[in-house]
């Protein structure tokens, strides 16, 4: 198993309009992407094997795209079907024809797969709730310099939200919460118990009663993570991100904010999308600095209970990493208590 075996989003489905090429970056590798003439999605290496121009500089006519630096035209399997400088001379030859890579189209976003034939078939990561009766989703995109397992961990990590988004997140309360990790089937599942209030700037409104929350927190191989707070009836949100890898020290993060509000959903979208960026805003601030000592120092990382989720994250990534099938490793689970 290898992180080319794994969907990987490339753009919003609404992105990528007919004789639009955009370019991409998936685990260093450069994609152009566009739409054939039945609107269906292409993903070709990002490199004429011509002069190697940039074919996502390039044109879409007619379903096929063409290089910007001698007009060579490649179809949607990455085969040359035409050659100015050859006229009528041309002939279609097998060898000419640049890597072509799997694409899929769901729930609004358009994925790549490097791998053409993965050692596991799996479907892109199903996004809670998109597009269902009652559901509204807001969706926003982030580059973050740093890699996709500590963005990762940094997005389902509670103990940090007090101390990197105080007031409008969380604020240091010293309260105990117990948590009950679980490592199984490459994914990691959280639990939480104890939470009622310090939710920030919307606590009123998210739970006027001060009941206890259901919250779960959920990383599934190899970058996606999903956050569920339960308050009860129309009080019910979803963050959803899928952590791109482009290099080592950049990840293109898309999230997914979707929520039940019942009768609030529509007046909601604006102060939610507002609300999301500006804590995401704060996290790219603190995963900035996080790299640059990782730049000087490299990665040794000293661990307290609370880390458990990433010692969890870690090992699964570590595995995929090493080549190995992270849905073997020995099932975990761990209650800790922790104070934030």
């Amino acid at each position: 198993m290898g992180f080319e075996d794994f969907w990987y989003v490339v753009a919003l489905s609404e992105q990528l309009k007919p004789k639009q090429v955009l370019s991409r970056t998936i685990l260093g590798e450069w994609l152009a992407i566009f739409r054939d003439e039945q609107g269906e999605v292409v993903a070709l290496r990002d490199r004429c094997m011509h002069r190697n121009s940039r074919l996502s500089r390039g044109k879409v006519c007619d379903g096929t795209l063409h290089c910007p630096y001698h007009g060579w035209v490649y179809d949607k399997s990455g085969q040359v079907v035409a050659v100015p400088a050859e006229g009528e001379q041309f002939k279609t030859l097998a060898s000419r024809r640049t890597h072509s890579y799997p694409t899929q189209e769901k729930d609004g976003y358009i994925y790549v797969r490097l791998a053409e034939n993965p050692s596991l078939n799996l479907d892109p990561f199903p996004m809670p709730y998109y597009g269902k009766p009652g559901w509204e989703t807001v969706r926003v995109i982030n580059r973050f310099r740093n890699n996709v397992t500590n963005c990762a961990e940094n997005f389902i990590d509670i103990p940090h939200t007090a101390s990197v988004h105080p007031g409008v997140f969380r604020k240091s309360q010293q309260k105990q919460l117990e948590m009950t990790v679980e490592r199984r089937h490459g994914s990691v599942f959280v639990t939480y118990r104890n939470e009622t209030t310090n939710l920030g700037w919307y606590s009123r409104f998210l739970n006027p009663q001060g009941g206890e929350i259901y919250h779960t927190d959920r990383f599934s191989m190899p970058n996606v993570t999903s956050v569920e707070y339960n308050f009860g009836e129309n009080r019910r949100f979803f963050i959803t991100s899928q952590s791109i890898p482009e290099a080592e020290d950049s990840t293109l993060v898309y999230t997914d904010v979707t929520f039940n509000y019942g009768i609030w959903n529509k007046i909601a979208r604006p102060f939610v999308r507002w609300t999301a960026q500006y804590i995401i805003n704060q996290d790219i601030e603190i995963l900035g600095i996080q790299q640059e000592v990782i730049d000087k120092y490299g990665t040794q990382f000293a661990n307290t209970p609370a880390d458990t989720i990433h010692v969890f994250v870690e090992s699964i990534r570590k595995a995929i990493s090493a080549g190995e099938d992270p849905r073997l490793l020995p099932h975990k689970s761990i209650t800790v208590n922790f104070w934030v």
